[in-house]
């Protein structure tokens, strides 16, 4: 698909998730988007309406001419080339963003921006998901956003209550995010979160219940519904479901 055809709720959000910075970074940050494209631009958009600096860089004029992103630092060139991001100081990035339509320029883009400039965060959009176990530490990526991923996530977590639903792969950490939601018959029903043994490499980290964020803590009893927000390695996610389904 080309990538003017992708539509912007679909990749824009995702990568837009894993874009923003943990609240200890400044408030204004100042992140280099590769790819102008739909995606990229729906980024920016985001961004820039929430008070960043954003440098957009595409080698299609084109993009800029037919749709300009108003607040933008914008510059034609080819995000791949390494005089290109020169040019552009990227080394002064709190964030790269690889959101062309292209796996292999979104690899590029973030290996140099790893090795050559040293930015801290690379976030890259992956397009193919047969591509997906490209995209991590040894290319210079810190968080891979694979949009089919995500969209079969959602459609899992929808109907597999009680299954566990990986949502997101962090590549340093080697764990996921994982969704659980509790079955209507859930034998961990009123029993408080102290009194429920998790396995010893998973942790709870929030609890959605009826659109409110929980925050965990050992007095607060679990209900049927309740949507368990779980970091946690692959290897323990049966016993994740394990604990769901026994107690």
């Amino acid at each position: 698909m080309a990538e003017n055809q992708v539509p912007d709720y679909a990749e824009g959000a995702g990568l837009l998730d894993e874009t923003v910075l943990p609240p200890a970074r400044p408030a204004s940050m100042r992140v280099v988007v590769a790819g102008a494209g739909v995606v990229g631009r729906s980024i920016a958009r985001e961004l820039l309406a929430s008070g960043h600096l954003v440098t957009l860089v595409d080698k299609r004029q084109s993009v800029f001419d037919a749709d300009p992103v108003d607040g933008a630092d914008q510059h034609t060139g080819d995000a791949c080339e390494l005089s290109v991001l020169t040019h552009l100081e990227i080394e002064k990035a709190d964030v790269v963003v690889a959101a062309t339509g292209d796996d292999k320029a979104n690899l590029v883009v973030s290996l140099l921006a790893k090795t050559e400039f040293a930015v801290s965060r690379v976030v890259a959009r992956v397009n193919e998901p047969r591509n997906e176990w490209l995209f991590d530490d040894r290319w210079g990526v810190d968080v891979a956003v694979s949009t089919p991923r995500l969209i079969v996530s959602m459609v899992e977590e929808a109907v597999s209550v009680g299954d566990v639903v990986r949502l997101m792969t962090l590549r340093r950490g080697g764990a996921n995010i994982v969704s659980i939601t509790l079955p209507e018959q859930t034998p961990l029903a009123g029993r408080p979160l102290g009194r429920v043994r998790f396995p010893r490499d998973a942790a709870l980290v929030a609890i959605l219940r009826s659109g409110r964020v929980i925050v965990p803590a050992p007095d607060v009893p679990f209900e049927p519904g309740d949507e368990l927000l779980v970091v946690a390695p692959a290897e323990v996610e049966a016993e994740l479901s394990d604990v769901v389904s026994q107690g």
